[in-house]
């Protein structure tokens, strides 16, 4: 599985989480996106991103709340994927 960065994260500028993910699979830290955005692809599933953020913007994909599942999408889009489901 894959962690999903969601809506809390659009606007924030804090890339505590780019730091400590240990196979650089957030995307963002340098470019002027709405907000960061981790490759589900690439993504190891370790979860050090969870804690590092400030905004609680990062989830499993299977646990993204409600109110920001449109964010999974956004997601692998970014990336030219083809979303879940």
């Amino acid at each position: 599985m894959t962690h999903i960065i969601t809506e809390p994260c659009v606007g924030t500028k804090d890339t505590a989480c780019v730091d400590v993910c240990p196979v650089d699979c957030i995307y963002g830290k340098d470019e002027d996106w709405e907000a960061l955005y981790i490759h589900p692809e690439e993504c190891i599933d370790c979860g050090l991103c969870v804690d590092a953020c400030p905004v609680s913007a990062i989830f499993p994909e299977e646990e993204v709340p409600d109110q920001w599942q449109k964010w999974i999408a956004i997601n692998y889009e970014h990336f030219d994927l083809e979303p879940p489901g």
